[in-house]
């Protein structure tokens, strides 16, 4: 029987990389797939948009898993089904009628893999006292990241390897995602062994102690009190329009980057796109979620705003200038890192909000309602991106893309002065609840980041910097009492 008492580098690591592969194979490899067996765009956008809908729903079923049997028992049992989901994938995209009951399959992946997110962000806060939970929030990141990477970068490549051979491009696809049953079969395996037993983790004994907690009438409670904020309507307004023209881009970039010239795309090869978008573009949004945090922690939120919110939109400019001159890989794949890396510094503005708009009592919970909104405002306009270009064509999709980022920029100055961002400086650090729910589109820690994605920059997160707040009263005086202590050392030390 495991013990209660393991390392966190033993499962953090691999639990999160278990989190972020069926994310990316359902919402973004899917896509590819589709494009490389002949469906049209249209249809790709509207099912694999759809596709997010267990991630804007999950906090429905979160009681459930919060009061029903331990996290490490939710953890195993989603982990054993999502082996056979991706399998089930394997099976039918080689199949007549490929396309539907592959999307079937993608479905029950995305159900377990929603609800596998709530299970892993509980067991870690079970697991992990409140000071190793903030020191492996930038580990967790960094493995989840490290996922996306794999998915959409490697095997992408190796689909695009195998596509040439005797099987054709299904037989290709359908190799790669037999591949990753197996591989995530033997993650299941690893946690069976090594996942701890935490004491607090003990489902159906709690339940009746949890009377208030978010389920029925409590959860209707918890959505009041969090649309009773300040300004809510501007920072539901906010969430869904923040992102709008990353949400109509998102479908249509790998279909852009594959199509033939003839029909406005690039036509580069499935390596070339795995290359390009899933190894050098994530890689950048990787370093634009961390720079965007160190950011934030130097300057403020409040100065920043604007300005990441013109880095999320402005590198739209890439895509359109792709769409008329059509160049090559040489030209291509900087253009898509520099697109990737304005996201990965936007992005991380705007998780800042929604962890600033969630606080009091039921922060965790309002935090779920916000992601909830925020996996909304890419699902619909995603639903409608492929019919839009259909009609249209790349180059005046690309231009509206361009435009819709104008809302949620103006969002901006109304968000702002909300309830969650009243002003820079030092705040609190996040409880245990808070950092466990930043596993979805997170690379860097929200608040105005006093420790740099706690742990990945400071040995010491949360006590070294709790011993300077209280020594020098304010963040932004740390500088100037630096330097006093600077010039009487220097002083000493020429007297």
């Amino acid at each position: 029987m495991p013990g209660t008492q393991r390392s966190p580098w033993i499962f953090v690591p691999s639990l999160y990389f278990a989190e972020g592969v069926p994310y990316i194979l359902v919402n973004t490899v899917s896509v590819i797939l589709y494009k490389k067996l002949g469906v049209d765009n249209a249809s790709i956008a509207l099912w694999t948009s759809l596709l997010y809908l267990p991630w804007v729903l999950k906090l429905l079923w979160g009681p459930l898993v919060d009061t029903r049997a331990t996290k490490r028992a939710w953890i195993l049992g989603t982990q054993a089904a999502q082996a056979l989901c991706l399998a089930a994938v394997a099976a039918t995209v080689v199949s007549p009628g490929f396309f539907a009951w592959s999307l079937a399959a993608f479905t029950l992946a995305a159900l377990v893999s929603a609800t596998h997110d709530i299970a892993a962000d509980g067991f870690y806060l079970h697991a992990l006292d409140e000071r190793a939970q903030a020191y492996f929030v930038g580990v967790r990141t960094l493995f989840y990241r490290a996922a996306m990477i794999f998915g959409s970068g490697l095997l992408v490549s190796v689909a695009g390897r195998l596509e040439g051979g005797p099987r054709g491009a299904a037989g290709a696809w359908s190799t790669v995602f037999a591949g990753a049953a197996v591989l995530y079969g033997g993650l299941w395996l690893y946690h069976r062994a090594v996942l701890p037993r935490p004491p607090t983790d003990v489902g159906v004994a709690a339940a009746g102690a949890r009377a208030d907690g978010p389920a029925g009438a409590g959860w209707l409670r918890i959505m009041a009190d969090w649309l009773r904020q300040p300004r809510a309507g501007v920072i539901v307004a906010f969430i869904l329009l923040y992102r709008l023209g990353e949400a109509l881009l998102l479908k249509l970039a790998a279909p852009f980057l594959l199509d033939g010239r003839e029909k406005g795309g690039l036509g580069l090869t499935t390596q070339q796109v795995g290359l390009a978008y899933g190894t050098i573009g994530l890689g950048c949004l990787v370093v634009g979620g961390v720079v965007g945090g160190w950011l934030i922690g130097r300057f403020g939120l409040r100065r920043l705003l604007w300005p990441l919110a013109l880095a999320l939109n402005v590198p739209h400019v890439a895509y359109l200038y792709l769409a008329w001159a059509q160049p090559g890989p040489a030209v291509a794949y900087p253009l898509v890192a520099l697109e990737q890396l304005g996201y990965g510094l936007g992005t991380t503005a705007f998780m800042v909000v929604l962890m600033r708009v969630s606080r009091g009592e039921h922060r965790t919970s309002h935090f779920a309602i916000a992601t909830g909104l925020m996996a909304l405002g890419m699902m619909l306009p995603g639903m409608a991106s492929g019919a839009i270009q259909t009609a249209v064509g790349y180059r005046a999709f690309f231009l509206l893309v361009l435009v819709c980022g104008l809302p949620g920029w103006r969002c901006c100055r109304g968000c702002r002065g909300s309830r969650g961002t009243p002003r820079d400086g030092p705040q609190d650090p996040p409880s245990g609840a808070s950092v466990a729910a930043t596993s979805r589109a997170t690379t860097a820690l929200p608040g105005t980041l006093q420790w740099p994605l706690l742990g990945m920059y400071c040995r010491r997160p949360p006590r070294c910097c709790a011993a300077r707040r209280a020594s020098s009263g304010s963040m932004q005086a740390m500088p100037r009492a630096s330097a006093k202590a600077r010039s009487r050392r220097d002083g000493a030390a020429k007297s």
